[in-house]
């Protein structure tokens, strides 16, 4: 646990944390790289990928028939370093059987090109009230996902304030990590500071999102707290 403390405040230096600072990517080496983003320069750095595969949408305007998955973000590349993570934009959790099958036959073909793939991320804007149908959905995933692919999901910052602590310790054991964004679109949310004090009493293995030239100040609290695993940069479009 003491060696976890260490590594945290070592990732919290290493980052921008003056105030007015803002998000310098080359300063980092996790990061997610979403549909339209060209591969930029600084991927030769990556230790952690985030790369999206696909996005999964409710029938269109609310009409008959099951929820589909949309390809998207870049064809299968060769990458040899670090870690590779698939994520998937959620926009409903009522998923058709042949969802994740689809995803595990993705996630085979970048295994089999060479790729480093640990696991599979979902991005769900899951709101507070709905805390327990999204763990009661993350459980039957991880139930049904080889053991060989870890969990990641992202999270909202009002989880930490919001939220009952139930909800949030049932997903212990059930994901890897929760990667929480101070963000939305290209901007970094101006109340974000309100937030991470309570967001560094997660118990559950955390990241903390942030945007490309955003706007970040790093507390003190998080790298107190054993949970928090580093930061991710999400990158933009030049």
């Amino acid at each position: 646990m003491r060696r976890r403390t260490l590594l945290a405040a070592a990732l919290l230096l290493a980052a921008p944390g003056r105030a007015g600072a803002t998000v310098d990517a080359t300063q980092h080496d996790a990061f997610w790289l979403w549909a339209g983003v060209p591969p930029p320069a600084v991927l030769a750095q990556a230790r952690t990928l985030y790369i999206l595969q696909g996005q999964i949408d409710p029938p269109p305007r609310g009409g008959p028939g099951p929820a589909r998955m949309i390809a998207q973000g870049i064809a299968v590349p060769r990458l040899r370093q670090g870690e590779v993570w698939l994520a998937y934009r959620a926009h409903t959790l009522r998923w058709p059987p042949r969802i994740l099958p689809t995803i595990l036959a993705q996630a085979r073909r970048w295994k089999q090109a060479g790729n480093p793939v640990v696991g599979i991320q979902i991005d769900f804007d899951a709101r507070t009230r709905h805390l327990q149908e999204y763990a009661a959905f993350l459980r039957d995933l991880r139930a049904q996902l080889p053991p060989e692919y870890r969990l990641s999901i992202t999270g909202l910052m009002d989880w930490g304030s919001n939220a009952d602590p139930e909800a949030i310790n049932q997903l212990q054991g059930v994901v890897d990590e929760v990667v929480v964004q101070t963000y939305q679109g290209r901007r970094t949310i101006p109340t974000y500071r309100a937030y991470l004090p309570r967001i560094a009493r997660l118990t559950l293995p955390f990241k903390i999102g942030l945007v490309q030239d955003g706007e970040w100040e790093a507390p003190d609290s998080l790298a107190a707290s054993p949970w928090f695993r580093g930061y991710v940069v999400f990158l933009l479009k030049p």
